[in-house]
């Protein structure tokens, strides 16, 4: 019996039946295991309130200056975060309109997008285009990255049903407008509003709802910040939409005009930034680490610093570069600035550059000087010398003959400084520069008098200002305060006591030299019609322009040059730098009372004793123990072992064994340090009279010249003094 063949069209239709069978199959297996994909994703969902910390995005931090103002936004910026009744309707309106019309009807996916997607694909021959919901939006912020391939899509398709599972429409939403980018660092409709607007986003017009929605799509394209016709021009399709989806009337859209929209201006943050780039990183030695948002409250002053920066701008010579840093007397830092245009050059010459000081740098030698016993008034000879073979000349090309310490000093005559460097040691000098805040190399050779080694304008500074400060260290610093966005006090300044670096009358006569400079020397240019103390700075071939002074509690250092160190024609720091510091101080001590120099300090009473007023008509008894010295121990030292330098036992100068100066313990000991107060000058007792030492550059007994007498002060254009 033959067998029963089958027919060829029996056979297709088993082998399409068992094609659909495996589809279905795979399409339930596809399904059961999404479900299961989704449900385990719900699960390890963080909870709403997680979502709402932001803390994902980095680390928000706001520079502040002294008065509150915000001076940089570092990091993603931060508003408030609005619940979803306290967003306006327009602006949920705006953006479902312009990025998921259907978002009020889908799960989290939407299939008729994504159908639409694919067929225009096939017909027109492209890739499947970007069909994203709000919801898959948000979980790609959140959980992903931007990656482009479809393992992420399915991932980010997961995530955003897990999303619509556990959370409601209005969470979902009002999670993405305080998450989403919106250009210009502003994360969040609030912090974008406010950037852009200048107001919070609870109060959203109609026009500026639409460019913040106009956003999202390209926010480095169409912020405000960066192109302002672009963002008016793209909210003009975003009200087109409004209008072609229903959300809002032909006439409402009519009503709206992009060109009226105000932008916020922002300012430029261009010398804020040398600041901002030299206090930011002390915070890691000042706060523990932390991702929470931070405002850092600093004591840049807005207005100085504005002051500042256009003062290094109008002086600074063709081809050359300025700085300038101005302290306050507790050293908070008031104002700086690191170059002409942080934009062209971030290097910060107020804090990075080592440059020779000049002459400025006789702010040492003649600290060591009258801390060594010297006078304002002492005579000395300006003459040739030779030192180890070498011979300074002074910048005229002359010798004066026998002068004061004080005219030496405002006329700033090299060949005084190089004998006052021989007589009491260059490594005391160097010694006496470390002392004062210099942590640059110092060298010992004898040209060193002459600031022949590299410093850092922020430590020359800080040197002047310790003077200005009656002797006491004065240290810079930038930042007050550290709090998070809830108010948690994370750092706060404290004001700790300074070192004495040299005692009270040193620094007063210091301050007479550095007075005398300004009022009659090579810093003229620097007055600015009240008390100045200040000192200029000229390198060989005019390569460096110094001055810093000081007046009414404010310090100010000022440097200009080349950074190739080339020669800038006719560069002096009695001329472009004082010039700076003029226009500068004109401004910043504009509110201060004016304060008058104290040039006159008492001696403690412990060096003025009833046997040092009979000193020269009866000898102290050498066998008198209780006229005996001791040394640091405690052990008598013998009376033929004080060296004779024509002073009574209990006059020595406080000049150690080395020859190095008092040591910090003496100092603390004799002068406890006093908080700095801004009080104006007081009647002080005449300061004692102090035995001269026989200094070896004094002139000869006979015959002698008569001395010559300060110069009265000139026109305000300055000669072309020694500098």
């Amino acid at each position: 019996m033959a067998r029963k063949r089958s027919e060829p069209g029996s056979r297709k239709g088993s082998a399409l039946i068992a094609v659909l069978k495996g589809i279905a199959y795979a399409a339930v297996l596809g399904i059961l295991a999404l479900v299961v994909a989704v449900a385990v994703a719900t699960a390890y969902l963080p909870s709403y309130g997680d979502l709402t910390k932001r803390n994902d995005l980095g680390q928000m931090i706001r520079v502040r200056a002294a008065n509150g103002q915000v001076l940089v936004s570092m990091g993603p910026s931060f508003g408030k975060w609005l619940t979803y009744d306290e967003i306006p309707p327009e602006m949920r309106a705006a953006l479902i309109s312009t990025e998921d019309r259907r978002f009020r009807y889908h799960i989290g996916v939407d299939p008729i997008g994504l159908i639409r997607a694919v067929g225009s694909a096939v017909l027109e021959g492209h890739r499947v285009r970007a069909t994203s919901t709000i919801t898959q939006q948000l979980a790609r912020n959140i959980f992903l990255t931007n990656k482009r391939d479809y393992i992420r899509k399915v991932k980010e398709a997961i995530l955003a049903m897990a999303l619509e599972r556990k959370f409601t429409k209005d969470q979902i939403l009002e999670l993405y407008l305080n998450r989403e980018y919106f250009g210009g660092g502003a994360y969040g409709i609030d912090a974008a509003s406010r950037k852009f607007f200048g107001h919070g986003a609870d109060h959203l017009s109609l026009g500026e709802a639409a460019i913040l929605a106009g956003l999202v799509k390209a926010p480095s394209n169409y912020a405000p910040t960066a192109d302002v016709e672009a963002a008016r021009d793209r909210s003009g399709v975003v009200i087109d939409t409004m209008v072609k989806n229903g959300f809002i009337t032909a006439a409402q859209a009519a009503a709206v005009n992009p060109a009226q929209v105000r932008i916020q201006q922002t300012t430029s943050n261009n010398s804020v930034r040398y600041f901002t780039d030299w206090a930011l990183p002390q915070l890691d030695t000042l706060i523990d680490q932390t991702t929470d948002p931070i405002d850092v409250w600093t004591t840049l002053d807005p207005g100085m610093q504005l002051a500042a920066d256009k003062a290094v701008r109008a002086n600074a010579p063709d081809g050359a570069q300025g700085a300038l840093v101005s302290l306050d007397r507790d050293g908070a830092v008031r104002a700086m600035v690191g170059g002409k245009d942080y934009v062209s050059s971030i290097y910060n010459r107020a804090t990075q550059a080592e440059r020779q000081p000049g002459s400025s740098f006789k702010l040492f030698v003649y600290l060591s000087a009258l801390e060594s016993g010297m006078k304002p008034t002492d005579t000395i000879v300006d003459e040739p010398v030779t030192i180890d073979g070498w011979s300074p000349r002074n910048a005229e090309r002359e010798n004066l003959g026998p002068v004061t310490l004080r005219e030496a000093f405002s006329r700033s005559i090299n060949t005084v400084s190089a004998k006052i460097g021989a007589q009491v040691g260059f490594s005391t000098i160097a010694d006496m520069a470390r002392r004062f805040g210099i942590t640059t190399p110092i060298s010992t050779y004898p040209s060193m008098v002459l600031g022949s080694s590299d410093v850092r304008l922020i430590e020359m500074t800080q040197a002047f200002a310790s003077v200005a400060n009656n002797g006491v260290a004065v240290q810079p610093y930038g930042i007050r305060r550290v709090v998070t966005a809830d108010g948690r006090l994370l750092y706060q300044h404290d004001s700790n006591e300074g070192r004495v670096l040299v005692a009270p009358w040193v620094a007063a006569e210091m301050t007479d030299l550095l007075q005398s400079a300004v009022m009659s020397g090579t810093g003229r240019a620097a007055q600015i019609g009240r008390p100045v103390a200040g000192k200029t700075g000229t390198t060989t071939a005019n390569k460096d322009g110094w001055f810093i002074g000081f007046s009414s509690g404010l310090t100010t250092g000022v440097w200009m040059g080349r950074d190739d160190a080339k020669p800038v024609p006719g560069l002096q720091g009695g001329t472009a730098p004082a010039r700076a510091f003029h226009d500068f101080m004109t401004v910043a001590v504009a509110n201060r009372p004016v304060e008058q120099f104290q040039t006159q300090v008492p001696m403690p009473d412990w060096q003025l004793t009833p046997e040092e007023e009979m000193y020269g008509d009866q000898p102290v008894d050498a066998n008198d123990v209780g006229q005996m010295m001791v040394d640091e121990n405690g052990m008598p030292i013998a009376p033929q072992q004080q060296p004779d330098q024509g002073y009574p036992p209990q006059q020595q100068p406080m000049i150690q064994p080395d020859g190095t100066g008092p040591s910090q313990q003496e100092l603390d000991q004799a002068f406890p340090p006093q908080q700095p107060q801004g009080r104006p000058e007081q009647a002080y007792p005449p300061q004692p009279q102090r035995r001269q030492p026989p200094y070896p550059m004094q002139p000869p007994p006979q015959p002698q010249p008569q001395p010559r007498s300060v110069p009265p002060a000139d026109p305000p254009q300055p000669r072309p003094y020694t500098a």
